[in-house]
């Protein structure tokens, strides 16, 4: 047990992640807009968090999951190039403005803004995935390629540098509650089984031979790292959830992002197996068909657990009046991976069960990405103002 003294200590000095507070609500001065320690730089400026590229990420992820929907209707392929597109240039603006505000340090000292470095790294990669699959037709496939391997190696890089660094600053700078765990955690560790996942679309345009097995068991590789962490990881929030308080406010919306790392393992399990028809001797691409089919099902059986539980805390929250903050869009790039990875196992057995789930995954999932995106553009339109960033 923790001394009661010791325990005040921590939550005195530690952001309680499992406090409605600790995110920023709609009508509250935004921690990650209004000017502080950890939120302004020394000339005052207002700063914006990582956890903003989550709408990079779920905006991507919307255009992704529809091309690999088993039923396609009429003109889906060429909205979902408007808006990859769309995500495309909201990575880039966020980018650059992040980059130029120069608050690495700051967010990195910060318990809960340094948990969503990961969402830099999914951004990049999603768009790149995105160049693969819609940017082809738009800029031509030499560009999209070479933009696909571009942003996948800035991605994957800084996933990596990611998943090592804030494990290593939660261990020996941060100080955390007991019931401290929240969806959150999952973000950094979450990059590299998209890497993987990315990647391996990636397999088919590398050289054949060793380059070509290279980048396909590096990606077996970074999958592994992904998914042992990302078990460890939901282990711990499962036991939080169970042993406290049930999370209200704002971190609500964080328990999604469980889901989204489930559906990424089915997906990844997928895609890697597809590529490796042309990449291992024939044994043990048969093997990596059979893991996918059947460890992905396995998987995914466990992702609707955990989607049945985040919608039933969510329908309470909303009962009791869930505040809007930048975490809603922890509701959207975890649909989308559900959906990508039940596309999968579709396209893997041609089972309609799965493939009709797929359809009605991808519709709640745009309608989730609708309502996020205006609750968005209030919520900075009401925070922001006339503001701009000086230099």
């Amino acid at each position: 047990m923790v001394p009661q003294a010791r325990k005040e200590a921590f939550t005195a000095v530690t952001p309680h992640p499992s406090s409605a507070r600790a995110i920023p609500i709609e009508g509250d001065a935004d921690p990650e807009l209004r000017p502080s320690r950890a939120g302004a730089n020394r000339r005052g400026r207002s700063l914006f968090g990582p956890s903003w590229f989550a709408a990079v990420m779920g905006t991507g992820i919307v255009a992704n999951a529809a091309v690999t929907l088993p039923q396609s209707l009429s003109g889906l392929r060429a909205a979902a190039t408007v808006v990859w597109s769309g995500a495309g240039l909201l990575l880039v603006v966020l980018a650059a403005g992040y980059v130029r505000q120069r608050a690495l340090r700051l967010h990195a000292a910060d318990p809960m803004q340094a948990q969503f470095f990961g969402a830099p790294a999914v951004a990049l990669l999603t768009v790149g995935a995105g160049a693969l699959q819609l940017g082809q037709p738009v800029i031509g496939t030499r560009a999209a390629l070479a933009a696909s391997w571009a942003l996948w190696s800035l991605g994957t890089a800084l996933g990596l540098a990611t998943a090592c660094a804030v494990p290593y600053l939660m261990i020996t700078r941060h100080r955390f509650a007991p019931d401290a765990a929240f969806g959150g955690w999952l973000m950094p560790v979450v990059p590299p089984l998209v890497s993987a996942t990315t990647g391996a679309l990636l397999v088919p345009h590398t050289p054949a031979g060793q380059p070509r097995l290279a980048l396909l068991l590096g990606c077996y590789a970074m999958f592994g790292l992904g998914l042992v962490a990302v078990l460890l990881v939901l282990a711990m929030i499962y036991s939080r959830l169970v042993h406290h308080d049930a999370p209200a406010g704002a971190t609500v919306p964080t328990v999604w992002i469980g889901l989204g790392a489930l559906g990424q393992v089915v997906t990844g399990l997928g895609v890697l197996a597809t590529a490796a028809e042309g990449a291992l001797p024939v044994p043990y691409a048969h093997g990596a068909a059979v893991l996918a089919l059947l460890g992905g099902v396995a998987v995914w059986g466990f992702a609707m657990l955990w989607l049945a539980l985040a919608a039933a805390l969510t329908v309470r929250e909303l009962r009791a009046g869930l505040p809007f903050a930048p975490t809603w869009w922890s509701f959207i790039f975890p649909l989308g991976a559900c959906v990508t990875g039940t596309s999968a196992l579709a396209a893997r057995i041609g089972s309609q069960v799965f493939a009709w789930g797929a359809v009605v995954l991808y519709t709640v999932l745009a309608a989730a990405w609708v309502v996020v995106a205006y609750r968005s553009v209030r919520h900075l339109a009401a925070h922001v103002g006339g503001r701009v960033l000086e230099e």
